[in-house]
């Protein structure tokens, strides 16, 4: 009976940072590296608690689950974490003196570590049903060496193998069940979050629906008196003036129109779509605005790239990724375009500057509404895309480095 109090006592010092995480972490912590120094921590309390706390079967043989907070911390967090509670679990042990059971840690970490270490980010892309693939091949990877180091060390019996292959089966049962656990917190995390935005927008397109017509109708009337107005007699301060109140005009004008956009997009006309046709379409479009930014267009396209989707709102989100691109360039420079299938079936267009890039807390704000990293952008049209992509059941995903530029990547379903 004892042993199955140890038992769950491990489970529940493995379980706890779960749930605080999701429970006062996720949505106080104002940035990713608070995050993670945060989930470190508890992963480390975790495993003080797991190697303080065993499960003793007999007089020699202990075990314990340090290997979950220990694979939960690298996959989740990153290496950095994965080193951090490795050297904690080396620390700890050393502590009790060397001994075999000292050196047999250190060799199944310096065995282990690595492999957490190079499917780490194979991990974060992956969905849930190959996380849960990867987490527990890792986990019975790391029991299967400690088995066989300690029985090297130790010497092999029957009750050895008894108790090792019971931790073994226990390990890998605990890290199935928490990592269907912590991606289920999770799905219904960011379902929660998507719900509060879904509202947002509903608020601001009901808005739009009410007010773009009404504030465009006096900007026309305005624009049109302006016009008149400008007759070519006047002086030319007084001409300049008109020209800078129609232009601001415009603006104001398109603002609208990204309004509109936004709150009713015409995304009922589906069809089959050659993206590469498409792609080549718009940068035709952009040809002379690249002249102009004295940029230019390289693109890779390869062929079977059809989605189902509305060509010109296509255009659309193509127009304004590029556009953006091209600005992000004040001096010149590159921007590569390709479309490839995947293997998981979808389309994928990237995108690639050389621009200023962006912070990963400006990536987080991007496609938000009047978020613009331009002085006169209002960041309606990236919002947009954002809105458009999604409705064609595709996603965007950016990569950025401050200075070294951005990548789009937009993933459509393929036909």
């Amino acid at each position: 009976m004892s042993i199955i109090k140890d038992f769950l006592l491990q489970l529940t010092v493995t379980v706890i940072p779960i749930f605080i995480y999701f429970t006062f972490i996720s949505e106080k912590a104002t940035s990713n590296k608070n995050k993670k120094v945060m989930m470190s921590i508890l992963w480390g309390i975790s495993i003080l608690f797991c190697m303080s706390f065993p499960v003793s079967f007999g007089q020699n043989a202990r075990v314990e689950l340090r290997i979950i907070p220990l694979l939960f911390g690298t996959l989740y967090t990153g290496s950095g974490s994965g080193i951090f509670l490795a050297a904690i679990i080396i620390l700890y042990r050393l502590s009790f003196g060397i001994s075999l059971g000292f050196y047999n840690t250190v060799l199944v970490l310096l065995l282990t570590l690595p492999v957490m270490l190079f499917f780490q980010k194979t991990f974060v892309r992956s969905n849930k049903e190959k996380k849960v693939k990867i987490a527990v091949g890792l986990a019975f990877y790391y029991c299967l060496i400690g088995l066989t180091l300690s029985g090297i060390l130790r010497g092999f019996s029957m009750d050895y193998l008894r108790v090792q292959i019971i931790h073994l089966i226990f390990v890998v049962i605990v890290t199935w069940f928490l990592i269907l656990l912590n991606e289920t917190i999770r799905e219904i995390y960011q379902l929660r979050l998507e719900m509060q935005n879904t509202e947002k927008l509903r608020v601001i397109s009901e808005l739009t629906s009410v007010f773009a017509h009404e504030i465009r109708n006096p900007l026309q009337v305005t624009r049109g008196f302006l016009q008149l107005l400008n007759e070519p007699e006047l002086p030319e301060s007084k001409k300049e003036y008109i020209q800078i109140s129609i232009e601001e005009l415009d603006r104001a004008n398109e603002i609208v129109s990204d309004f509109l956009a936004f709150g009713k997009p015409t995304i009922d006309h589906n069809e089959k779509v050659d993206m590469g046709y498409q792609i080549q379409r718009v940068v035709n479009i952009l040809q002379s605005y690249t002249l102009n930014h004295n940029v230019e267009i390289k693109t890779d396209i390869l062929d079977h790239c059809r989605v189902y989707a509305n060509p010109q709102k296509v255009n659309q989100t193509l127009i304004n990724i590029l556009k953006n691109a091209i600005e992000s360039m004040p001096n010149g420079g590159t921007v590569w375009i390709t479309c490839t299938p995947t293997d998981d079936g979808y389309i994928k267009i990237a995108i690639k500057d050389q621009g200023i890039g962006m912070t990963k807390k400006q990536i987080e704000r991007l496609g938000s509404p009047f978020y613009s990293l331009k002085e006169s952008g209002t960041g309606l049209g990236m919002m947009v895309s954002f809105q458009i992509i999604r409705s064609f059941k595709g996603k965007i995903e950016v990569i950025s480095e401050k200075d070294k530029g951005t990548e789009f990547i937009i993933l459509l379903p393929q036909t």
